[in-house]
């Protein structure tokens, strides 16, 4: 048993490192081409950062597999003998918080390097210290207040209900459209100063997209983003017919006004083709299949490993294996998610007009510092939206990559 999970974790490993090497040999031979679509500097900064990032992904790989390791052959038995509370639940409660601490702990050096030396030098990160781990400091607090709680139930259904892991994705999936619906108005802000958007001119041209599908608007926010990141965004918040847009204010000082309600309407666009549905369901079905998988977990294998089949322990190995499960649906969400972004870019292009859409693309790009060229493999896997080469030639754009 321990052998056949070894070996199904190991070609997990493999397979990432080896579409990570792909990836880094195909952007160091194309930063070589001629610039496309980006300026000449920063497309060589962007396939440099591109190839840091994924050497430091193969890193952070190689340690999820001695961590693996770790965890099977000796850590959850440890861990096991070391939380000593008599309430069962309370046990199962804090020895999942210790887990998860611990596997923060391990994944921290990676955060911070990429916070404070990768993004600062390629000119992303504007982080301070203070900064960070007020952050760090406010995420726990959230982590361990409802994240308790939501283990607490979890662990309950465990304990109680024979198809605990039925009712456990029910309840779990009905988090998350509460989470969706909640994030803009009561969690964003904990993080982010959300100040009405001043510009009432553009307000009032926002106002006039969003009637154009039905929707409503809660209100219109710019954030202070560039007090951590110069990266440019914007989205719409919450669930239902009433949105509240958000506007990074890195991507009003780069974008003109035709160009960020284009980039809005691409945003409509996935409204209008109910690609939340779409992802909401299709998340529901990996979630489903994830609570069917771990629920059905055989006892030879807590045996094998020398630990009891409790709650507990059962979600340790739910949150070890889940992301394989869920790497390999990776590509079917791609290829929906991809053939989604193309049509919503319709209709951004149809709400304003497609050069408007093309330019747009293009300054996120430069601004984001993103690399429009990847292996094919590394885009079937990881690429939730098409390459930008291929989504600017379908909205006009004539694209020479051969210089």
């Amino acid at each position: 048993m321990l052998i056949t999970i070894g070996i199904i974790y190991f070609i997990y490993v493999l397979t990432k490192i080896y579409i990570s090497t792909m990836e880094i040999g195909f952007v160091a031979k194309a930063k070589n081409d001629p610039a496309v679509i980006l300026d000449p500097s920063n497309y060589i900064k962007a396939a440099n950062y591109r190839i840091a990032t994924q050497r430091m992904e193969m890193l952070s790989t190689l340690v999820d597999y001695l961590m693996f390791i770790f965890w099977i052959g000796f850590g959850l038995k440890w861990l096991e003998k070391s939380i000593t509370v008599a309430d069962p639940t309370l046990k199962s409660v804090l020895y999942v918080l210790a887990f998860v601490v611990i596997g923060y702990l391990v994944s921290l050096p990676f955060d911070l390097y990429k916070t404070f030396h990768l993004d600062k030098r390629f000119g992303f990160s504007n982080m301070t210290p203070r900064l960070y781990l007020i952050d760090t400091l406010k995420s726990a607090l959230l982590f361990l207040i409802f994240g308790g709680a939501i283990l607490w139930v979890i662990v309950r259904l465990i304990e109680t209900t024979p198809n605990w892991w039925l009712w456990g994705f029910g309840f779990i999936f009905v988090v998350i459209l509460i989470v969706n619906m909640i994030y803009p108005t009561l969690i964003a802000p904990i993080f982010n100063k959300f100040e009405v958007l001043r510009d009432e001119s553009l307000k009032a041209s926002i106002e006039k997209l969003l009637a154009t599908v039905g929707l409503r608007s809660d209100g219109v926010f710019t954030i202070d983003a560039s007090k951590r990141d110069n990266r440019l965004n914007a989205y719409f918040g919450g669930l239902g017919k009433s949105k509240r847009v958000v506007l990074y204010d890195t991507l009003l000082q780069k974008l003109n006004e035709r160009e960020l309600l284009a980039v809005l309407g691409h945003e409509l666009g996935h409204y209008k083709h109910r690609d939340i549905f779409k992802n909401i369901f299709m998340s529901a079905m990996l979630m489903f299949v994830l609570f069917y998988i771990f629920g059905h977990l055989p006892q030879q294998l807590f045996d094998a490993i020398g630990i009891p089949k409790a709650p507990h322990t059962i979600i340790a190995i739910f949150l070890i294996f889940a992301p394989i499960v869920s790497f390999v649906f990776m590509p079917l969400f791609g290829i929906v998610s991809r053939s989604n972004e193309y049509a919503a870019d319709v209709f951004g292009a149809e709400s304003q007009d497609a050069p408007s859409l093309a330019n747009a693309l293009q300054k996120l790009a430069n601004e984001n510092k993103s690399f429009p060229k990847s292996h094919p493999l590394f885009i079937f896997f990881y690429f939730t939206h098409p390459p930008l080469i291929e989504r600017l030639r379908r909205l006009g754009v004539k694209i020479d990559e051969d210089g």
